[in-house]
Parts: structure tokens; C-alpha cells; sequence
């Protein structure tokens, strides 16, 4: 029996019953995107906190009455309209930061129909939720943890309006997303990692713990590429790049380091040193000053050598080696440094998060440590800054003892890094 055009067309544009299922559970998929009750628990929890605490944290900025917006409004506005004319603020001596922090500075005015504190606010705020988004994502595999997704959820709002009244949460967007691509690219993962480094040195340490091998290569190579690339790119476009360097130099011991503490501490005994404001940090002036800074100085040369002695030696490399490394030698560089802004924390949540999306880091006690020394620096800045300045002994109880926690996060992340990938002497011909 003949068959009719028709009946043929309507055969071609049947489906098949697989076809036809699969397209149903495409549609129902799509429409349940609108259903809250058909949400992923797991993944919707820590976004619904997330939006909650940033609309907080966004309202802190414009309302606490420390101005807490001051400085992106008095200082980074400044350098934009400074980067504007296509020079580094090179006269001043508040600017310390490689050439790629031009871009951040820049951003905010890219943004139309705000003013620079608004933009400043809006770029940081797609900063922190493509870290989030990239947490859960990463969390939800299989496989995967969404523990890190949480510790970024949970531990910036501890710091009150301060990741959204500093640039460290842009910086710290790099190194989340560097140390996350770098196993399922190298080079992309080296290439983020770089882009941070050159606007703070310290997201370098994404490629710290890189696995030997062809990877490893492939990570440097990307990271060297992105990092010649963006200097030149910043060297053709401004002057002056490579002036932070100067004002680098300079500084002096800031009274919330290791060795500030001590300083301050010193100052209920009698002490004659005071605090001032230079460099763009707040600075311990008076005698032995200068002895502490050489001390803090050397702490970070041995903590690095230490660093670079477990590269020498480590073997068993795990996912969450590289992660478990970069928080490592960031807790080296921070609890050492001469200088311990509040904003630093953010670096370490950011990182901490990440080795919490793997199920083998070695750093989940640690991140628990700096859960409570990031309460503490809040309890130090901004709740009672002026007193500490004025060396109140209980605040300065408080600033001293955040900072030996910093210790204990620094040495137990160092041990347990150490012992998970470095063979024991009784395994010792492995």
C-alpha cells in the first residue's frame, strides 16, 4: 500500500519514545528551576545564607558609623583618578601593590549610572559569588565536599562590612579559582593564579603545591606566560609599575603583627614606643623598633625555607595537596609578615574553603582555628580599635591572643601538611 507524503513527514517528525522522555525531563527540569521546593538542599542553603549575610555586610558599609567605606572612597578612588591619566600614584607612599592591582582600581568606574563606592561594592559583590558559585559547584560532585562552599558563606560575615570595604575578595576570586582549574587545566589554573599574584603577591602560592610531572609544567608555564603578559600589557598603558616596591620597603612593624603585639604588650610595662600612621598602616615608633621588624624578617625567610624544603622532599601528592600548600605557605607569610591587616583573613577563608571541598585535606582543623581568629580580629577591628590603639590592657589580651592562634594555625597546617605527603623515615625506601 502506497504511502501518502504526509504520513512520512509525520513519521520523520515523530519521536522516539527515548527522545521524547528525555525532552519531557528537560522541560521539567527547566520549570523546576522556579519551584523552591524542588531545589537541591544542600545547594541552596548555603546561596539563600549567602544572600542573606551579604545584604547585611552591603548595609554595614553604608551605615556603620566608622565610615567604614572611607577608604575605597579616599584611597582607591584617589588611585583611580590618578590611573586615569595613565600614571602609578608613584608620590604616594600608600601605594604598595604590583601592576595589576591598576585593574581592580579601575573596575569600579567601568560600572555606569553609580558612583565609585557603589561600583567598588557591585564588583566585589560578583567577586564573592562567583567564589560561591565556584564552591558549590566544585562541592557538589561526587566525590566532593560542600564544606568549603560554607566556611566562604559563614566566615566573611564574622568580619562584618570589611570584605566589602577592601579588594581582597577580588584578589582572593583568583586564587579560589586558580587552585580550582588547576587539575582540570593547568595552564588555566596557572594563568588565574598569576592574574592574583599581580595584584597581590601572595595568590602565587596557588601553584605552590602543584604536582610534579607534566601538570606541574603546564602550571608554571601558564603562570609565567599570564604574568609577563599582564605586566606588559600594565608597563604600556601606565608608568611607574614597579614604584610599589619602594613604598614596600619601607614599612615598618604594624602594631597588629606578631611583633606589633609584642610591642603593644611591652607598652603596659612601661614601654615608651607609640603608635603612629605611616605607610598606610598604623606603626610602632620607638626604641627596638627596628630589631623586632629584622626578627619578624627572618622568621619569614625560615618559614619560607621550610616551604621550600617540603617541595624538596614531599612525594605523595593528593587532590587537596595543592589547596592544603597554598594555605600553608599563606599562613607562613601572614603570621611572619611585619604587617597583619584584618583583611588578610579573607585570604585564608578563601583557601580554607577550598581545601574543604576535598574529602583528603589535611587542613579542616585548621580551618576551625581560624574560625576563631577571625572572630577575634573582629573583636579587635572594628568593634575596639581605638582601644587597642591606646593600649587598653584587656583588647590588648585579645590582639595578642589572636595572633598566637595565628601561630597554632600556621605550625598545625605546616605539621600536617608535612606528615600527609613527605615519607617517614620508617616507610623509608619509598
Amino acid at each position: 500500500m502506497p504511502t501518502s507524503s504526509a504520513d512520512t513527514d509525520a513519521g520523520a517528525a515523530s519521536p522516539s519514545p527515548e527522545a521524547a522522555a528525555q525532552a519531557a525531563a528537560t522541560v521539567s527540569a527547566r520549570s523546576s528551576l522556579w519551584r523552591v521546593e524542588s531545589w537541591n538542599i544542600r545547594v541552596a542553603a548555603p546561596l539563600g545564607v549567602w544572600a542573606c549575610t551579604r545584604l547585611l555586610m552591603i548595609m554595614m558599609v553604608f551605615s556603620t558609623h566608622e565610615n567604614a567605606n572611607g577608604e575605597v572612597h579616599h584611597l582607591y578612588e584617589k588611585w583611580a583618578r590618578i590611573l586615569e591619566h595613565g600614571s602609578f600614584p608613584v608620590s604616594d607612599v600608600t601605594w604598595q601593590y604590583p601592576p595589576g592591582a591598576a585593574g581592580v582600581i579601575l573596575a569600579p568606574t567601568l560600572v555606569p549610572g553609580v558612583n565609585y563606592v557603589q561600583g567598588f561594592i557591585l564588583v566585589t559583590l560578583v567577586a564573592d559569588a562567583l567564589v560561591l558559585a565556584a564552591l558549590v559547584r566544585t562541592g557538589a560532585r561526587p566525590g566532593r565536599r560542600m564544606g568549603g562552599a560554607w566556611v566562604w558563606t559563614l566566615m566573611l560575615p564574622l568580619m562584618q562590612f570589611i570584605p566589602y570595604a577592601r579588594y581582597d575578595v577580588i584578589v582572593t576570586m583568583f586564587a579560589v579559582l586558580g587552585l580550582l582549574c588547576l587539575q582540570r587545566g593547568g595552564w588555566l589554573g596557572g594563568g588565574l593564579a598569576a592574574v592574583g599574584a599581580m595584584i597581590k603577591v601572595w595568590p602565587a602560592f596557588a601553584v605552590f603545591g602543584a604536582p610534579r610531572g607534566k601538570d606541574a609544567k603546564s602550571i608554571v608555564l601558564g603562570f609565567l606566560a599570564s604574568a609577563l603578559a599582564l605586566t606588559a600589557v600594565m608597563s604600556f598603558f601606565f608608568t611607574g609599575g614597579f614604584a610599589f616596591l619602594k613604598g614596600q620597603g619601607h614599612r615598618g612593624v604594624e602594631f597588629e603583627s606578631l611583633g606589633g603585639s609584642a610591642l603593644l604588650a611591652a607598652r603596659l610595662f612601661g614601654y615608651p614606643g607609640e603608635v603612629t600612621y605611616r605607610y598606610g598602616s598604623f606603626e610602632y615608633v620607638g626604641p627596638h623598633v627596628g630589631v623586632v621588624g629584622k626578627a619578624l624578617v627572618a622568621l619569614t625567610v625560615l618559614g619560607f625555607a621550610w616551604l621550600m624544603l617540603w617541595r624538596l622532599k614531599a612525594r605523595a601528592f593528593s587532590p587537596s595537596t595543592p589547596a592544603d600548600a597554598a594555605l600553608a605557605a599563606t599562613l607562613v607569610f601572614v603570621a611572619t609578615s611585619r604587617v597583619i591587616s584584618p583583611q588578610y583573613l579573607i585570604w585564608l577563608a578563601g583557601l580554607g574553603a577550598v581545601c574543604l571541598t576535598y574529602r583528603q585535606t589535611t587542613q579542616r582543623p585548621v580551618v576551625g582555628i581560624l574560625l576563631v581568629a577571625t572572630a577575634l580580629t573582629t573583636v579587635e577591628y572594628p568593634f575596639f580599635w581605638e582601644k587597642v590603639v591606646a593600649g587598653h590592657a584587656g583588647f590588648t589580651v585579645v590582639l595578642i591572643l589572636r595572633n598566637a592562634v595565628l601561630v597554632v594555625a600556621t605550625v598545625l597546617s605546616c605539621v600536617r601538611l608535612w606528615r600527609s605527603t613527605v615519607p617517614s623515615r620508617r616507610s623509608g625506601d619509598c
